[in-house]
């Protein structure tokens, strides 16, 4: 009888270990397919992501790719202009000897500082937000902010790539000196 006891109660104790076993592996299981669940709603909402930022940076690349051209046929145009209305000047002037020097002063190389104005120009860009909506003023801010923001990422990368460069030239003396007293 009591040997039956004995054997009942460890047959309960095993029924209630396996029933909380089978239950938090219920639990677990039920975990890892809310996690997955969420994994997966994650990654395509990444790849939404992903694809409207594309999207918008494929829009702004055309609208830079716009911008540039129009400025560019308009400068094309304005010099143009300018030199026809010069040439004019010149020739109803009789000044052969000026017109000379200035085309042997524009057959000449820029200098570095003619150089740096023209890039320095070509990068600055006017704004035109005096007729811009709420919205269109929050797109352009977020775009000025994202191109400084890859500048300074590419001014790091260059002050990186400059460390690294002058701590291979050095440890390269080194290298030499070291090899030179030997």
């Amino acid at each position: 009888d009591i040997h039956r006891k004995r054997m009942e109660k460890d047959l309960n104790e095993l029924q209630t270990l396996i029933e909380a076993h089978f239950e938090n592996r219920k639990k677990e299981e039920e975990e890892l397919i809310s996690l997955k669940d969420r994994i997966d709603q994650r990654r395509s909402e990444r790849a939404e992501q992903q694809r409207i930022r594309a999207e918008r940076e494929k829009e702004r690349q055309n609208r830079v790719a716009e911008e540039k051209a129009r400025k560019e046929e308009e400068e094309n145009k304005k010099r143009a202009e300018e030199d026809a209305k010069k040439k004019k000047t010149l020739t109803s002037m009789h000044f052969g000897g000026y017109l000379q020097k200035t085309e042997r002063r524009s057959g000449k190389k820029q200098t570095e500082r003619e150089k740096k104005k023209k890039i320095l120009g070509d990068r600055h860009k006017p704004l035109n937000i005096d007729d811009l909506s709420e919205e269109k003023l929050k797109e352009k801010a977020r775009e000025l902010w994202e191109k400084i923001y890859q500048l300074e990422a590419e001014k790091f990368d260059q002050q990186d790539k400059f460390k690294k460069q002058k701590y291979d030239v050095s440890s390269d003396k080194t290298t030499i000196h070291t090899v030179i007293t030997l």
